[in-house]
């Protein structure tokens, strides 16, 4: 079932083209949040919508930033009707943040110790035998 939109306007140009795309990750996503959840962790049953949602984000950044396919009206009416997330759009722009996995993992206020997530932590920098995944997404490293 598709997305209903939510504002009156109608799409700009350019949106027939992406508009089967996002109706994939629009089923996707209701997919996920249909899932059963019995025996994970509450921040585990979240992990594939954050994953989903990093996805189509970094699906309109790819069309816009890299290959040029949509128009900068068309990114914004998607920003606006929320398939995309302007946060991680503005930090992927900057160096260092290519490839960020979500915006709780660079806030310090959310980790115990006031500093950046496990998973922005370089691998070379980590114990090579364990594998850490970040609480927050499920990340294993996006640094």
């Amino acid at each position: 079932m598709p997305k209903v939109r939510r504002s009156k306007k109608p799409p700009p140009d350019g949106w027939d083209e992406i508009e089967e795309m996002m109706e994939q990750f629009e089923v996707k996503m209701r997919e996920a949040e249909l899932e059963p959840h019995e025996g994970k962790r509450q921040v585990e049953a979240l992990w594939p919508i954050i994953r989903i949602h990093n996805q189509r984000t970094r699906y309109l950044f790819d069309l816009h930033y890299k290959r040029k396919a949509i128009s900068k009206g068309l990114l914004d009416f998607c920003v606006k009707e929320r398939y995309a997330d302007q946060l991680l759009i503005s930090k992927w722009k900057k160096n260092g943040f290519e490839n960020l996995c979500c915006m709780r993992c660079i806030q310090p206020q959310d980790t115990n110790f006031g500093t950046m997530c496990v998973c922005r932590v370089p691998r070379k920098q980590k114990d090579a035998g364990r594998v850490v995944k970040c609480q927050h997404c499920g990340c294993q490293g996006c640094c």
